[in-house]
Formats: C-alpha cells, sequence, structure tokens
C-alpha cells in the first residue's frame, strides 16, 4: 500500500480535519439509497459505519490503522450499536469472509497510487455481490494548491471503472472538514470533491 503509515498513525494522535463527528453530507443525503449488508472501506473512527448500524445495517468497517479501530469499537460500546471493526488492509480484501451489497468508501480511494488503486477496485469486485453499489467520496482535481491527498480526475475515475462495472453517476461535492486556525487550507465550503455511485455489473 502507498500510504504513509507514519504521517496517518501522526495525526491520529491528535484529531484528523475529516473527522468531523458525523458522515459527510454527501453520504447522508443517499442514506436511503443503501441497501443491505455495507462495508465501509478505510472507515476511520467509524462515524459512517455507525450511523448505517443505527439504521439497521449488518455494517463491517476496515481501516488499516489500529487506533481508529480501536476507536470506533469504542463508539459503538458507548451508543450501544453492533457493527464489526477490524484492522485490515484494503489492499486485501479477498481475506473477507463476507459479501457485501453496498460498498462506502470515503477518503480511501484518492491515497493509492495508479497499481494499487487497480488492485484496490479488482478486490471491491470480489467482495460487492454482483448489482452491489460502491459509493465513492474522494478529492477532486478541480481542487487547487497540493495540500492534502493526491487529486484525482473524472477521465480516472472512468478508467478505472471501465470493465465489469457501469457509472451510474459522478457529482461534484465537498468534504467538510473541522476549521483550524493553525491550517489556513481548505476554507471556502471544504475542499472539492467527486461524489460516484458505480453498480456492479451482474454479468
Amino acid at each position: 500500500m502507498s500510504i504513509d503509515r507514519t504521517s496517518f498513525e501522526s495525526l491520529y494522535n491528535g484529531q484528523p480535519r475529516w473527522e468531523i463527528g458525523r458522515p459527510q453530507k454527501a453520504l447522508l443525503d443517499i442514506a436511503d439509497h443503501i441497501t443491505g449488508a455495507i462495508l465501509d472501506s478505510g472507515c476511520g473512527t467509524g462515524e459512517n459505519a455507525l450511523f448505517f448500524a443505527k439504521r439497521g445495517h449488518l455494517v463491517t468497517g476496515i481501516d488499516f490503522l489500529e487506533e481508529p479501530i480501536n476507536i470506533a469499537k469504542q463508539k459503538a460500546v458507548e451508543r450501544g450499536l453492533t457493527a464489526n471493526f477490524r484492522v485490515m488492509d484494503a489492499l486485501k480484501l479477498a481475506e473477507l469472509p463476507d459479501r457485501f451489497d453496498t460498498v462506502i468508501d470515503s477518503g480511501l480511494f484518492h491515497v493509492f497510487s495508479d497499481e494499487d488503486r487497480q488492485s484496490y477496485v479488482d478486490g471491491l469486485s470480489l467482495v460487492l455481490k454482483p448489482g452491489g453499489r460502491f459509493y465513492l467520496l474522494c478529492f477532486s482535481d478541480e481542487e487547487p494548491g497540493t495540500i492534502g491527498p493526491r487529486r484525482v480526475s473524472e477521465k480516472e475515475i472512468r478508467e478505472t471503472f471501465a470493465k465489469e462495472w457501469h457509472i451510474q453517476s459522478i457529482e461534484r461535492s465537498r468534504y467538510e472538514v473541522r476549521p483550524d486556525p493553525n491550517d489556513p487550507s481548505f476554507k471556502d465550503g471544504g475542499p472539492k470533491a467527486w461524489f460516484v455511485v458505480v453498480g456492479r455489473v451482474t454479468s
């Protein structure tokens, strides 16, 4: 995985700006359309997973760092919710024993190299049931500057999901981030993002 583990561990020693205490608005807006068992890929401290668990879904959340998974488990206990959280590399999705109707990804896809991104999507095709949907919120190339993760273009998204997938929509969106007086970036409504809905081809 082409992710700087030390950098992410350092961020979780404090509170990462993407940890806003609730799911991103893009996911809240489509919550009624999400069905069945859910995999939250790159779940962080579990806000998305626990939101959908509260709505009655069977949810599994994975993250490659132990600290956010421990926090997610503690949140589940405090809120009286049931969700399965596990420390796992998202490039090894084939190791998951379960299959899912829905996969959500808010902030993982854009951290991969080109090669790892394709490996990730290949893994998604193994764990997402035919006919299932993948909901993706990722950094957009329309966000200026270089602060934050690498930018992803609409062209790259379409190329990545060209086989065995059907892109149902690609819409402009935003990430909501916590204000930080010591960090002047992302003040104008949050960084620009793509919100993508992709269907797994049935045959």
